[in-house]
């Protein structure tokens, strides 16, 4: 089980100064979809070469074009690419496709999609490398967490890996290791806290232990 730290809402030294506060923490470092729009993929090369010694997902939320998508964040120098699951299978396996050509992992984000079980399934005989339940900060600001569909991906899904994100924090971390997903996607429930350095470290702990 990995850790991985989601940066959202910051600029580029300001995502620098969080990752330098946890990088011992964290297996992942996630440069969120706001940043990109913002920053662009310089976002993705520029914490790559400060912080070689973690991963780093580009969190495109690719609908179309997914295999030029990718290629352009493999030359930002991304490990993982995301496209999201409410995208056309066509794109979902070109994304796949090139994310192999160029030694790089896709993660397919289910946000949105409505029959999760039944598109886990499909997205697991596409190839894909992660599978991702995701409440986004919408439906957390009405109470929504994704802890129930991490369970209906975990029945169905033999070949990728699982990740949950959205709303994971120090007390909700227990109710998320019992459902044993490969990847842990944490953003607020670290960046936004005051000492950012411990809560990592006792995420990781926990994690560890399992």
């Amino acid at each position: 089980m990995k850790l991985q730290l989601a940066l959202d809402l910051v600029n580029i030294p300001e995502a620098k100064e969080v990752v330098k506060e946890v990088e011992e923490h964290i297996d992942i470092v996630e440069i969120g979809t706001p940043i990109i729009k913002i920053e662009g993929l310089k976002a993705v090369k520029e914490i790559k070469e400060a912080f070689p010694g973690l991963q780093v997902l580009a969190d495109l939320k690719t609908m179309d074009a997914a295999a030029y998508e990718v290629q352009k964040a493999s030359e930002a120098n991304a490990d993982i690419v995301t496209i999201l699951g409410v995208a056309e299978d066509e794109s979902i396996k070109g994304a796949v496709e090139e994310a192999k050509n160029q030694g790089k992992k896709v993660l397919v984000d289910l946000i949105a999609v409505k029959d999760i079980e039944a598109r886990a399934k499909e997205l697991d005989t596409f190839g894909a490398d992660y599978i991702c339940v995701h409440t986004g900060y919408d439906l957390q600001a009405v109470g929504k967490n994704s802890f129930e569909d991490l369970q209906t991906i975990k029945r169905v899904v033999k070949h990728a890996k699982t990740a949950i994100a959205g709303g994971i924090k120090l007390e909700t971390l227990p109710e998320v290791i019992k459902a044993q997903p490969d990847l842990v996607i944490v953003g607020g429930g670290i960046a936004g806290q005051a000492d950012k350095k411990a809560v990592a470290a006792k995420m990781q702990e926990m994690i560890q232990q399992g």
